[in-house]
């Protein structure tokens, strides 16, 4: 009988270094590359998001076509998919990385009772249960879980797997459904020529530089590859040891010292699913427990301007209308406008996590929700809750020129450096003088920094005591 595998794509859309596709091409006389369009999935997905996985499946179809094969599409849910497949296909195993969040694993449990499902690694370079204490407990510090991760063996460029020259035919008759179009947002081609290109530049012009320029806003100085990580245009180990031969190569402990941030980067995006693994509950709430009580403030007009961008702050404000333009932010900018709407608003963090994840082509379950857990001071190694940034500092030491406010926020371009962080600053005159004025060319502040500062402070506190 002829031996039928399925390469169940997920977050693994690319042809190079993929241990799953490896793995499936292993005896296999019929391969079938499968993407599930999963109602579940696809009903939750950002605008853009969802454009720029479509545009991805349609570029891997065009290579798939090249090696004699092509992209299989089918409606899920995934069990009753599998369940459709396997009466035309007599003899199939399923190929797939392992995935980490709750929904993944519940649907994967279920595919398991069913059908013949084998698993790779692929979507981070260490499986959650690798990286341990001594006693068997999951970390939830990240510099100890950082540690081990690195005592373990490091990827190396031999380890990438070239992208397969051909691949086995698909078997006879085999039907697919239509791949609904969609063109990839603005800024970000959904290709993993454009991944790698990517990684390579980022690695020649810009890894040594990284640590010292990652938190300025007007610069160029990271990597963007989040969205591409996101749904495996490439692969974390290529990006890992492509970036440790750098570290290698680098002349001077202070270019290793940038690198090797950078490099910590994705271990950071590992602990964050590592979390969402051992302890599923953090979407639900907040890991530290002694914070579930605290009293959030129900302000949906405050809550709407923050999404709109209309804060009065201006570097609170470009960084959401950026957001709302891409679908990408800065990372310093996440870090910024979650303590905003957290510490200075007092509005629930999971408000804004489900923002991002309505908006950010990178939005990943686990990342996201580390990200906003450590900003509200409610998740593992979470900032504590009495550091809270003010944002006008934050802009004028990240955005020194108020470049980046003049771009997103383009009705305070005309202005002077110092009023762009601080327009409430300028006189009556010196705003008519240039046909601006707070309040009608751009809005008054939502809050007092200072007040909502303390007004913060006694409200974590309140909840710590019980």
């Amino acid at each position: 009988m002829s031996q039928i595998n399925i390469w169940w794509i997920r977050r693994d859309i690319r042809l190079n270094d993929n241990q799953t596709l490896h793995a499936a091409l292993e005896g296999a006389e019929y391969l079938v590359p499968l993407f599930i369009i999963e109602p579940e999935l696809m009903a939750e997905a950002a605008l853009k998001r969802r454009a720029f996985l479509l545009s991805s499946l349609a570029e891997l179809d065009q290579q798939l076509r090249k090696r004699g094969s092509q992209l299989i599409i089918r409606q899920g849910p995934a069990r009753k998919a599998f369940q459709s497949l396997s009466e035309d296909l007599e003899d199939m195993a399923i190929y797939s990385h392992e995935d980490f969040s709750p929904f993944a694993r519940h649907r994967d449990e279920e595919i398991k009772v069913n059908f013949n499902l084998k698993f790779s690694q692929g979507v981070v370079l260490r499986h959650p249960t690798s990286v341990l204490k001594n006693d068997g407990d999951p970390y939830v510090v990240f510099t100890p879980y950082k540690n081990t991760w690195y005592e373990k063996p490091l990827p190396t460029p031999a380890d990438i797997l070239p992208a397969p020259g051909r691949l086995p035919p698909l078997p006879e008759g085999l039907k697919t459904d239509s791949l609904p179009e969609a063109d990839a947002p603005a800024g970000f081609p959904g290709t993993e020529e454009e991944a790698r290109n990517r990684l390579s530049s980022f690695i020649e012009n810009e890894i040594e530089k990284y640590q010292s320029r990652r938190d300025r806003m007007d610069l160029e100085g990271t990597s963007q590859l989040s969205p591409y990580l996101r749904f495996g245009l490439i692969s974390p180990r290529e990006a890992f040891a492509k970036a440790q031969v750098a570290r290698i190569q680098a002349k001077g402990d202070q270019k290793r010292s940038e690198i090797s941030t950078w490099m910590d980067e994705l271990v950071w995006r590992e602990f964050y699913t590592a979390i969402l693994y051992h302890f599923p509950r953090v979407m639900d709430g907040p890991f530290r427990e002694d914070y579930k009580d605290i009293r959030w403030r129900y302000a949906p007009e405050d809550l709407q301007a923050w999404q709109a961008g209309q804060t009065g702050f201006p570097i609170v404000d470009a960084c959401m209308r950026q957001l709302l333009n891409t679908g990408w932010m800065h990372n310093r900018g996440r870090m910024i406008v979650a303590s905003f709407l957290t510490k200075d608003l007092l509005i629930n963090w999971q408000k804004g996590e489900s923002w991002f994840m309505a908006n950010l082509i990178d939005g990943d379950p686990a990342a996201n929700n580390g990200g906003w857990q450590w900003s509200a001071g409610t998740g593992t190694d979470a900032a504590p809750y009495f550091r809270i940034f003010n944002p006008v500092l934050q802009g004028q030491k990240h955005d020194p020129d108020g470049e980046y406010i003049a771009r997103w926020v383009p009705e305070l371009s005309e202005l002077p450096v110092k009023y762009r962080h601080e327009p409430w600053k300028m006189s009556q005159e010196e705003g008519k003088s240039r046909n601006f004025k707070l309040g009608k060319d751009y809005p008054q502040r939502l809050v007092d920094h200072k007040f909502a500062r303390q007004r913060t402070l006694d409200a974590y506190k309140s909840a710590r005591s019980g």
